[in-house]
């Protein structure tokens, strides 16, 4: 969730600002994937919402990270902020942490909606967007918690996946993603096995935290 925290450093030092979008995204899927495995193996994906959101992210992110080397990414950041802290006050909310319960029936056309924009969004910007598909994974699709968080990161390694071929042609800084993603794994992994720890109310609190300060990180980067 803190590629987008990690994105202004990245581009700052890269070649180019594609290019280190490019990098950023491929560091943010290798880290996704290995969160994934901690979490496959703790029965925390719901592999249903997997199917029907991982296609359209695959095929918005290849779309976004081609977009990213044509179109300023400027509004694009921002607009993400503006969600991210809508959707970090919304989890904070008193009702939202006191236990949103997950409908009886996740549903297919949310999945399949949100897939296609957060991984445009993601893709064009080079983020996988874990911040932003996660609460709408809770609010809008319907997953539980947990199994949210772990249907998240192997949705994300995806739309990461997708978004570094997508960047291919504007060029990835392939020196900085090495670097990213040696350092960045292993608190990845870490985080995981930490996820079970916390009860639901705390989980949401925590990640409504997280919200608002990458919210907050986008919105300033994209204003500057």
């Amino acid at each position: 969730m803190l590629g987008n925290i990690r994105l202004p450093v990245i581009v700052l030092a890269a070649s180019s600002p594609a290019a280190g979008a490019g990098a950023n995204i491929g560091i943010s899927a290798l880290a996704a994937a290995a969160s994934a495995g901690t979490h496959i193996r703790a029965g925390r994906i719901d592999w249903r919402l997997f199917g029907w959101m991982a296609p359209p992210s695959i095929a918005g992110g290849l779309a976004g990270g081609f977009l990213s080397g044509k179109v300023p990414g400027n509004a694009f950041l921002i607009a993400t902020g503006v969600l991210l802290l809508a959707f970090g006050a919304d989890l904070l909310r008193p009702k939202a942490a006191a236990g949103r319960a997950a409908p009886a029936e996740p549903k297919a056309s949310a999945a399949i909606v949100t897939g296609v924009v957060i991984g445009l969004l993601g893709g064009f910007v080079g983020l996988i967007l874990g911040a932003l598909r996660l609460p709408a994974l809770i609010r809008y699709v319907g997953a539980d918690a947990f199994r949210a968080i772990g249907t998240n990161a192997a949705v994300g390694f995806c739309l990461g996946a997708a978004g570094v071929v997508g960047h291919l042609p504007g060029g990835v800084d392939w020196t900085l993603l090495a670097v990213g993603a040696a350092s960045s794994v292993p608190g990845s992994i870490i985080g995981a096995r930490l996820t079970g720890r916390l009860d639901e109310r705390q989980l949401l609190g925590a990640v409504g935290l997280v919200l608002l300060v990458a919210g907050t990180v986008l919105i300033l980067q994209g204003a500057l």
